[in-house]
């Protein structure tokens, strides 16, 4: 093996090493889209490969989202790194995760009235907006109620 193929070989390992429940999940959704895109959404399968897209896509963006965003007082958010001085920085980076989930669940929301929730894509477009929306009420929820014995929860 050579050093350039040892770095290359390195890297890889390394990156999937720190992102490797990202990419795992990126594949997994798009081999749901791609067996979607070829069933008929009137049979099981093809109403479970719809339902999986929605499902899937929502613990995609759940681990990224949680990976890069916050929310202060959510038991699902990490704490932001520092303070930011101006007040407006300050209340962007402190509910960034709330702010990103209000703005796609709009997009998808729009998606959905404007398109025909009885065709195909319509359908699994309707229930990513469900996704969202128990995502959203998931981060909101767990800045004031707790549950007994969970991870998330304080002792």
């Amino acid at each position: 093996m050579t050093t350039r193929s040892y770095k290359r070989s390195f890297y890889w390992r390394h990156f999937l090493h720190k992102h490797g429940l990202s990419v795992a999940a990126a594949f997994i959704l798009a081999t749901w889209i791609v067996l979607y895109r070829f069933s008929n959404p009137a049979t099981h399968l093809g109403s479970f490969f719809g339902n999986a897209i929605a499902d899937w896509t929502g613990l995609l963006v759940t681990v990224l989202a949680t990976k890069y965003l916050y929310e202060i007082g959510s038991a699902e958010s990490r704490t932001p790194p520092s303070r930011p001085v101006k007040p407006l920085a300050r209340l962007l980076a402190r509910h960034s995760l709330t702010i990103f989930l209000l703005v796609t669940g709009t997009v998808w929301l729009w998606l959905f009235v404007t398109s025909n929730p009885m065709s195909k894509w319509g359908q699994v477009v309707g229930n990513i907006v469900s996704e969202w929306t128990q995502i959203l009420g998931m981060v909101v929820l767990t800045k004031r109620l707790l549950e007994t014995h969970s991870e998330e929860s304080p002792r």
